[in-house]
């Protein structure tokens, strides 16, 4: 088997002695199939891209080498690499597929756009050549996500004998987002997709590919498209929240919260995410509920994310500002109504996943939000999930959700009032149907859905 991403599941760092280390690659996509395709059994090998530095650095000492996992790392030129990422990868079908561009003002695709085009097609290509060279006959190869989404054509057209697949992780646009897009490159990319079987989280995001295909390439396309959810790893949450790190992040939030409730949300700074909006929706429920107003503590963990891009720093000076508001118009001196905690700390983000009263979910738009399922099999309080349905995994978990309107700041308002009122007996029914809910897929049987279409 072979996996392709443009982040690995490892980056490397470089020690005084001038040796390397490898540690752990963040996400989702990562933190799913590393396990997996670093057992000794699994004969599999994963091609991504030199991030960093010292991911290069490892490259070229000859030591960007991981046990059980044959890992191949691209060298990519920075230019073509930085294009590719940030302007056509993030600035563009990120904003697509999330349904974040405002179209009165953008995007604007002219001579700059082209040539972070033509870096796009030659990263992808590069990564098809890396497949093409090292694939065994008949081997199974999954390509994941929109960084990479002209690789599955590139790679089927060469190489017509392997079993290729592509996985997006992101929501998808439909027809009419695809059509802002130049039609040279929305042709391009969606020929490239309708090539092999595509996945993704939910049947929504699938009925929106193949709606796209059958519009804009004819009804002679016949695109394949499956729905397959990602699912938590149960025993790589346990082991991080029985760690030292973890009992640490938890004393010290208790002390923070004391005996007050506990609104949490866990995201990337990304305009997705919907963050300041939560702000609102909070700062409006102690408007109109005078009673929560030092009982509760809205804890906001919120890693920094592409800080390159300037939408990015943007949005988190929009967050922070929104936070100061709500902690300026309530707090007091012994209250704080937002903690805003931009540290990046994987077991603190579990720790706090243990301890909260109502965890808030409430993106413009997502693939699937992980979050969303972590949490009920992290939580050791009976917590209520306020999920938006324009999460992707509101599909699963609708039933033992309370529904939070990601625009409605109202509807928002209400949403925590009645996560927090809700009644001891009924938060403990909800909560144990959240959690088989949510450990019905794993990372297992989602890797087996990949393969089995392909099959």
């Amino acid at each position: 088997m072979l996996v392709v991403s443009n982040r690995g599941p490892f980056r490397f760092s470089t020690e005084p002695d001038g040796s390397f280390t490898a540690h752990p690659g963040g996400g989702g996509l990562s933190s799913a199939l590393r396990p997996l395709l670093t057992d000794p059994a699994v004969d599999a090998c994963w091609i991504a891209a030199a991030m960093s530095a010292d991911d290069r650095a490892a490259l070229h000492a000859g030591a960007a080498h991981v046990p059980d996992l044959e890992l191949v790392l691209l060298d990519l030129d920075p230019d073509l690499a930085r294009m590719h990422y940030d302007v056509v990868s993030n600035q563009v079908l990120w904003f697509l597929h999330h349904g974040m561009f405002d179209l009165a003002h953008r995007p604007r695709f002219d001579r700059h756009f082209s040539e972070a085009w033509d870096a796009y097609v030659a990263v992808n290509r590069a990564f098809a050549d890396a497949v093409v060279a090292r694939a065994p006959r008949d081997d199974v190869v999954l390509v994941q996500d929109y960084h990479l989404t002209l690789v599955p054509g590139m790679v089927t057209e060469d190489r017509p004998d392997l079993r290729v697949g592509f996985f997006t992780h992101t929501p998808f646009s439909g027809p009419d987002g695809m059509r802002v897009l130049p039609a040279a490159a929305a042709d391009a990319l969606l020929r490239s997709m309708a090539a092999v079987p595509c996945g993704f989280h939910t049947e929504r995001w699938a009925r929106a590919y193949t709606a796209s295909v059958r519009e804009l390439l004819g009804p002679h396309v016949a695109p394949r498209a499956y729905a397959a959810s990602l699912g938590p790893d149960p025993a790589e949450l346990t082991e991080v929240g029985g760690s030292a790190a973890a009992r640490s992040a938890l004393d010290e939030l208790e002390a923070l919260i004391g005996d007050r409730r506990m609104i949490l949300r866990i995201d990337r700074v990304e305009p997705s995410k919907n963050i300041a909006r939560g702000f609102a929706a909070y700062d409006r429920m102690l408007e109109a509920h005078a009673d929560w107003r030092g009982a509760v503590v809205f804890v906001a963990l919120c890693n920094p994310s592409r800080e390159s891009l300037p939408e990015y720093l943007a949005y988190r000076d929009e967050v922070e500002r929104a936070a100061a508001m709500v902690n300026e118009r309530w707090g007091t001196a012994d209250w704080q109504p937002v903690v805003l905690d931009t540290r990046d700390d994987f077991a603190g983000s579990i720790a706090a996943l243990t301890r909260y009263d109502v965890l808030v979910v409430n993106p413009i738009r997502d693939g699937l939000n992980l979050v969303a399922k972590e949490g009920p099999l992290c939580n050791t309080r009976d917590g209520v999930l306020c999920l938006s349905p324009e999460a992707g995994a509101f599909e699963e978990l609708a039933d033992a959700a309370v529904a939070m309107h990601p625009f409605d700041i109202e509807q928002g308002a209400h949403a925590l009032h009645r996560a927090l009122t809700m009644p001891v007996d009924e938060r403990a029914v909800t909560a144990a149907h959240l959690r088989r809910l949510a450990a019905a897929r794993t990372p297992q049987t989602w890797l087996d859905d990949q393969v089995a279409a392909i099959s």
